[in-house]
């Protein structure tokens, strides 16, 4: 027998209504676009085009001339997304049926605050490395909450809910959100410490494949390279696992979008190199790369959702139902 919160989670009555389920794809989508607009700060090196903050030059809107175009049209944008996570969250806290979701609105609204506070000491403190690099990561978990919103409020996961249960690879898609996200972690120490063109060549480094490893710039590099080609491995042997379901089961579903995704990574992380750090190109690897965690969230909610042992589902564990005898 199940629970009382159980049934009330996956009763027809429980979908969150159309609009809101629109406006959170809105969201996660406009999420992905502050990150290109943040890498595009970075990637342009605009950090401190703008010196003051909240302000920029004691004006709410500057000429947008130069490196202040980047940095004050990132605040810009980082402020419309914010207001919209605002908005988000008391939207589903008066509408939303499913009480995990609504918790999942409050913690999206407490990560944009405090992403909205890293940016700012970014600035004030001229841009030191550790806390540029937490701005960075922060934003990968603020983007993955809203994109696991999107997915808890879509009418995917109602659907999936009802898919027949079964054995899903719960374990390897927890360890591929783990691997992306620390091959993101590491991507963004490169790139606050300068050590983007470290290794100048790919794929070889320095016409070897492995380089001398006399300088913290070129470990740094290096591991960001590894990581890729782990990440790469292990979606294939995903990918290969996931063969045994149908065609048009949810995870090769999912998955098929990632074995798209994956290489595009590695290409626009090669063209980054061969451009000399062209910025549109760098910030569409760094936009990419967040595409790729969301990505594998999705592979890992979805896994979790539709698993035979309930005690796996994440929603499961955001609402707190129980089963009981």
């Amino acid at each position: 027998m199940i629970s009382t919160s159980s049934r009330a989670v996956s009763g027809a009555d429980n979908r969150t209504p159309v609009a809101l389920r629109r406006f959170s794809k809105v969201i996660a989508f406009s999420t992905l676009f502050l990150v290109f607009a943040g890498a595009m700060v970075t990637s342009t090196g605009s950090g401190l085009a703008v010196p003051d903050w909240p302000l920029s030059f004691g004006m709410l809107m500057p000429p947008m001339v130069g490196g202040i175009f980047y940095e004050h049209g990132h605040r810009m944008i980082a402020a419309t997304v914010g207001f919209l996570t605002l908005i988000q969250a008391f939207w589903l806290q008066l509408r939303e049926p499913k009480p995990f979701l609504r918790r999942l609105g409050w913690i999206a609204l407490g990560a944009v605050i405090l992403q909205g506070a890293l940016g700012g000491m970014t600035v004030l403190l001229l841009l030191p490395p550790a806390i540029s690099i937490a701005h960075a990561s922060l934003a990968e978990i603020f983007f993955c909450l809203n994109v696991s919103i999107a997915y808890f409020a879509s009418r995917w996961y109602h659907d999936i809910r009802t898919h027949e249960k079964g054995k899903a690879p719960t374990g390897m898609t927890t360890a591929l959100v783990t691997l992306v996200y620390a091959q993101i972690f590491i991507g963004a120490v490169m790139r606050h410490l300068g050590a983007g063109l470290a290794i100048p060549d790919f794929p070889l480094s320095f016409g070897r494949w492995i380089p001398p490893f006399d300088s913290a710039p070129v470990m740094i590099n290096f591991a960001h390279r590894a990581g890729g080609l782990a990440v790469l491995i292990f979606m294939i042997v995903l990918t290969v696992r996931l063969r045994r379901f149908e065609r048009n089961h949810p995870l090769r579903i999912v998955a098929s979008f990632l074995a798209i995704v994956v290489p595009a990574q590695i290409l626009l992380g090669a063209y980054t190199i061969w451009s000399a750090k062209q910025p549109h190109v760098t910030s569409l690897h760094v936009m990419n790369g967040a595409l790729t965690l969301a990505l594998a969230v999705v592979l890992w909610l979805t896994s979790h959702t539709i698993a035979w042992k309930s005690g796996t589902k994440p929603a499961a564990a955001f609402a707190g139902s129980e089963v009981v005898a």
